[in-house]
């Protein structure tokens, strides 16, 4: 039984060997599992648990699952690719999900996020944030976003030079849609933690530094898939 809507659900073989014959109760466990693992790290680190915010990514994820998920009590998810959030967001239009785009945008779908997204995990250039800025007046719309920075400096990542950060955080006052809530970044690759934390590290000590410029850039944005 489906709880968010009332109806059966039916699943595919596929879905059953993805997420077991039961997925709803799959995510409750799972999801009571991540919550004792995040107030632990919260304990460890001194820090209010309420300081610290779920997100999961939700790419390849059908909708009919996420309906699932919705029902077990998680009521916001990312995604990377456009077209796939938008194809989602069509078919979850009864459910009050906050959608999240955490991957790269090109200029050429601005228009499609800013009519349903909440959050936007990538911005990286100023002509990205007056297109964005655009549409979002035309939507009569706001759009918490988050800075994204190439911590690892690998040409393979988009982000802004961490030197570059300051001046982007001070020019982003010119566009009033945008509310800036944080930094984010894609940590160098690997299982060598050595390498992993210095990214962190550093996304951290550069939101010290912009929240003297703007006080409301207090999140980070940073967990990876490993």
């Amino acid at each position: 039984m489906d709880l968010a809507t009332g109806t059966e659900a039916t699943l595919s073989d596929a879905d059953i060997e993805r997420f077991g014959p039961d997925p709803q109760g799959t995510f409750r466990t799972n999801l009571a599992a991540v919550e004792q693992r995040i107030a632990a790290a919260c304990a460890r680190a001194g820090r209010d648990r309420a300081s610290v915010r779920l997100l999961p990514i939700t790419k390849t994820v059908p909708a009919h699952i996420l309906r699932l998920a919705y029902a077990a009590g998680i009521h916001a998810f990312g995604e990377n690719k456009i077209q796939e959030a938008a194809a989602k967001r069509e078919s979850l239009a009864d459910l009050a999900i906050d959608w999240s785009i955490v991957g790269h945008l090109q200029t050429n779908k601005v228009k499609h996020l800013t009519r349903f997204a909440r959050e936007f995990h990538a911005l990286d250039s100023l002509r990205l944030a007056g297109l964005l800025n655009t549409r979002l007046e035309q939507e009569g719309r706001d759009l918490d976003v988050y800075v994204q920075v190439n911590t690892s400096s690998e040409e393979s990542k988009y982000g802004l030079e961490p030197n570059a950060l300051l001046p982007f955080i001070r020019e982003l006052q010119h566009f009033p849609r945008l509310k800036p809530r944080g930094l984010m970044t894609l940590a160098v690759f690997s299982t060598d933690m050595a390498k992993v934390r210095p990214c962190f590290a550093l996304l951290r000590r550069l939101r010290d530094e912009a929240m003297t410029i703007d006080p409301a850039v207090t999140e980070l944005s940073m967990g990876m898939s490993g």
